[in-house]
């Protein structure tokens, strides 16, 4: 035996049913105390322990690490989470899934180092400015910035340039600002009453480690951009502790690089027409800029509300922190593990953060009712971050429902978050589940968090899916959804969708369509293809992800594409949507053309003086010539094909 579960009822605050314990539990009441030798006991036998407490977490770590301990030792909260609760003797199966999703590990994550050398940039209006820099002086190397107009007592002594100025752009973050400054000016040293300053300059530049903003306009940045600090300077408060966050930022600092990036799956533009743009629209850090073919996310910038990864049709963009894979993995553990502990209804899944949701349903189990029996809460590093491949996944692994938990004013807006509603909703109502299925609770209230959650169990469906959640973000996407609608009460063959949705078909007019396939090169998803033996055009409905390139990109205006889900056309293979026979050519009979592509060109061109009345025979019937032999009749016949004998019509 090589895995255990340290499970301990809290000094009898929580009531476990046997089938919690599993056979190799090891239930006490005071673990971290009394019985924490039962834990040191452990270590000696199993490679892999799961203690069902996090409150004490760092005791069971140092007595591992003083113990020697080199196996695996995770964590999981049952007792805020399920214990404490009015339900928490029918729990039993959300502990076992609680349990059996913390026996998933967490996957590795890449960091980004920024590194500030304490160059400073006040901006500011005011003498709050020159107060603060007086406080950071001993800290970092400042500068101050006053905005034109400013009414400053000069400083008794230069300790630091004051200068003039307003910002016109700015970009960069910590260690690495730069800011273009108009009506930059230096201050006359005879400065009496007032801080008196001489012509200013526009187009000077500015660059710095942190830029520190006291000037009450509007942010230059988003909040959370490393490096800028911002307050209003009339309150004194956010001004003292904006110092005492400054005073540190100087060093090496590491974040999390929140976004893994395939350029090659990007479906942003082609031939510089543009497609994709779903995480341009929802970026609120500025982070995603157009780069050629695809974007660019800057690690530097990025806050990781991930966003753009939900949004992402492709899979180009996928959230690292953890991959989307390993949420999946922890939700089908979970999920089995609960119908395993033999529950008749289905759990809904309750999506939150650390920093916000954990402490509401650390509230709710202290103060409250707790967390209903049914509601599996799951932490992940952002709400937003939460894309329908995961809502899908969790209700064709069964779960009645899914919640998502965010602030009730988030740090960013939650636009992405409300798309994906907005889908999952479409889905769930064709297919026979609740239109709400998917749901967002905005709040900062335990008291409506309860509210909003203590609700009847939902019943379990007689079919789950126990498919195994692919590596690939697309490749689950659609597999989830396939297997939701196998699963759902009443399967549709299609569902119409909303504009954006990242699935649809082409329709193609094929009167118009002379097979001329620049769709095929442009369709960044290869959705559509061709044949290497046999003009045609054929469609792949389940790699279509709507990005519009080859609707934009055809130059017989033949194509529009529709957002919709087939389930049949994506069981299919490949779907013709054009095919002919070669045009073969008149001299050799080599194919090298479409017949309607020739007689596109014969159309276009009758009535044209260079290709009418005998003198244009030649040339219309070098049009349905192969390169080869065109070029061979116009060398041997010693003809100018521009040359008709007159200068044009007249």
């Amino acid at each position: 035996m090589t895995d255990a579960r340290m499970i301990c009822t809290c000094e009898g605050t929580m009531t476990l049913a046997p089938e919690t314990l599993g056979a190799e539990g090891r239930p006490a009441t005071q673990l971290c105390r009394a019985q924490l030798d039962h834990f040191r006991a452990a270590l000696g036998d199993f490679a892999r322990i799961t203690v069902a407490c996090t409150q004490e977490a760092p005791l069971f770590s140092e007595v591992a690490q003083d113990a020697g301990y080199d196996g695996t030792l995770r964590f999981a909260n049952i007792r805020e989470t399920a214990g404490w609760s009015d339900e928490g003797a029918k729990a039993a199966p959300k502990m076992a899934a609680l349990l059996a999703m913390a026996e998933i590990e967490a996957s590795p994550f890449e960091v980004v180092t920024l590194e500030s050398n304490g160059v400073a940039l006040i901006l500011g209006r005011d003498a709050t400015a020159l107060e603060v820099a007086r406080d950071l002086a001993d800290h970092l190397d400042i500068t101050v910035l006053l905005l034109p107009g400013s009414d400053v007592v000069p400083p008794r002594q230069t300790t630091w340039p004051v200068m003039q100025g307003r910002i016109g752009a700015a970009r960069g973050h910590l260690g690495a600002f730069e800011l273009t400054v108009n009506a930059f000016a230096a201050p006359a040293p005879s400065s009496r009453a007032r801080l008196e300053f001489g012509p200013g300059r526009d187009g000077a530049v500015s660059r710095a480690d942190l830029v520190i903003d006291l000037t009450g306009n509007p942010a230059l940045f988003h909040t959370t951009r490393p490096g800028y600090l911002r307050a209003d300077p009339r309150d004194r408060g956010a001004v003292a502790r904006l110092v005492a966050e400054a005073a540190q930022m100087v060093g090496t600092f590491d974040k999390p690089k929140f976004i893994d990036f395939t350029p090659g799956l990007c479906a942003h533009s082609r031939n510089t027409l543009t497609g994709c743009t779903r995480c341009l629209d929802l970026c609120p850090t500025g982070a995603i800029t157009p780069a050629g073919d695809s974007v660019m996310i800057d690690p530097a910038i990025c806050a990781g509300c991930g966003q753009c990864a939900a949004a992402c049709p492709t899979g180009a963009a996928a959230y690292a922190l953890p991959v989307v894979v390993n949420i999946a993995q922890r939700l089908r553990r979970g999920l089995q593990a609960w119908f395993a502990a033999g529950a008749r209804t289905a759990p809904v899944i309750l999506f939150h953060d650390e920093g916000h949701g954990a402490p509401l349903i650390d509230a709710m189990a202290r103060f409250g009712r707790g967390l209903p029996a049914h509601v599996i809460p799951v932490p992940v590093n952002e709400p937003s971050q939460v894309g329908p491949e995961i809502m899908a996944a969790a209700l064709a692994w069964g779960a009645g429902g899914v919640r998502v938990l965010a602030k009730d004013r988030p740090a960013h807006p939650l636009d992405g978050l409300a798309a994906t509603l907005t889908l999952m909703g479409a889905v769930c109502s064709a297919s026979g589940l609740a239109a709400d299925a998917c749901a967002l609770v905005q709040t900062d209230d335990p008291d409506a968090l309860e509210a909003a959650l203590w609700h009847p169990a939902p019943a379990a469906r007689p079919a789950r899916s126990g498919f195994l959640p692919p590596e690939d973000k697309r490749g689950l996407l659609t597999l989830a959804m396939a297997e939701l609608n196998r699963t759902a009460p009443a399967p549709a063959s299609r569902i119409a969708l909303p504009a954006g949705a990242p699935f649809g078909t082409v329709h193609l007019d094929t009167d118009a369509c002379t097979l001329c396939l620049s769709c095929v090169g442009a369709c960044p998803a290869s959705a559509l293809g061709d044949m290497p033996d046999k003009p045609s055009l054929r469609f792949s409905e389940s790699a279509c992800v709507q990005c519009g390139i080859c609707e934009a990109t055809c130059p017989e205006q033949a194509i529009t594409i529709e957002p919709r889900i087939d389930f049949a056309a994506w069981s299919q293979p490949r779907r013709i949507l054009k095919e002919e026979e070669p045009f073969c050519c008149t001299s050799c009979g080599k194919p090298f053309g479409t017949g309607s592509s020739i007689r596109r060109v014969m159309e276009r061109l009758e009535g044209h003086w260079m290709f009418s009345g005998p003198e244009g025979e030649s040339r219309r019937r070098l049009l349905t010539m192969c390169d080869d032999c065109r070029t061979r009749e116009v060398v041997m016949a010693g003809f100018d094909p521009h040359d008709s004998g007159q200068t044009g019509p007249r």
